[in-house]
């Protein structure tokens, strides 16, 4: 959009991403800030606020507490979904920004109140943190805990074998959130499973596998290390 409209763009992020996401936005023309890499996404956060502060003229969409997040998700993606699924039972996403699952969340209980809505989420500790974990202190202005019917913790490894099983069982790359995502709902699957209950679980896979080839995990001898992941941000 900013190439599309000749407007300047600064994006701040964690100096421990993975260096596709830098050289694609530079290669849109965005100027990349890189905030601390071992204080995470929260530090971006501070530093894209105090930036914009600093300077009145720029514009800072701010995902984080902008309404028009989980809006968009309520007018678009949550009637996409009750269109070709009109019975879900439960929807699985990850715990980002909030805007999905408050979105899609509020369009599937309007049409079916009993529909439960479930974040997936790291460990408070996870060193992979390919999601936000609201026991770091900071919860998203648009997130309202209370509308969510329960939080699954899914720990790196689980998120890093579920997201190679995907590619290579199914052919569907995406990257580790979805991995975790994809975890919590077999563990709703098994949950109704273990009820002798039937259902139709909805999973949001949010991220491409295309982030993360540098990161090795997508090859055949990748072996999950917690000592080799620590640092780097999975988002």
């Amino acid at each position: 959009m900013g190439a599309f409209e000749a407007f300047k763009v600064k994006v701040v992020m964690p100096a421990s991403v993975p260096p596709e996401r830098v050289n694609l936005l530079e290669a849109f023309g965005a100027e990349v800030i890189l905030s601390h890499a071992d204080k995470g996404t929260n530090e971006s956060i501070l530093l894209a606020k105090q930036i914009s502060e600093e300077n009145p003229s720029y514009y800072m969409p701010y995902q984080y507490g902008n309404q028009a997040n989980p809006d968009a998700h309520y007018q678009t993606t949550g009637p996409e979904i009750v269109r070709d699924l009109p019975t879900v039972d439960a929807f699985v996403a990850g715990l980002g920004t909030g805007g999905t699952l408050m979105g899609v969340g509020r369009a599937l209980k309007e049409h079916n109140p009993d529909v439960k809505i479930i974040a997936t989420a790291p460990h408070p500790d996870d060193k992979v943190q390919g999601l936000r974990s609201i026991e770091h202190g900071f919860i998203p202005p648009i997130l309202d805990l209370n509308k969510l019917d329960g939080r699954i913790l899914v720990d790196g490894e689980e998120a890093f074998y579920w997201t190679r099983r995907l590619l290579t069982d199914s052919g569907v790359f995406v990257g580790v959130s979805s991995g975790a995502t994809f975890a919590t709902a077999r563990k709703i699957a098994k949950k109704m499973s273990d009820e002798d209950r039937e259902g139709t679980i909805v999973a949001m896979f949010a991220d491409g596998g295309w982030k993360y080839l540098s990161t090795g995990i997508y090859g055949e001898d990748f072996k999950f290390d917690q000592s080799e992941i620590e640092g780097k941000t999975w988002w």
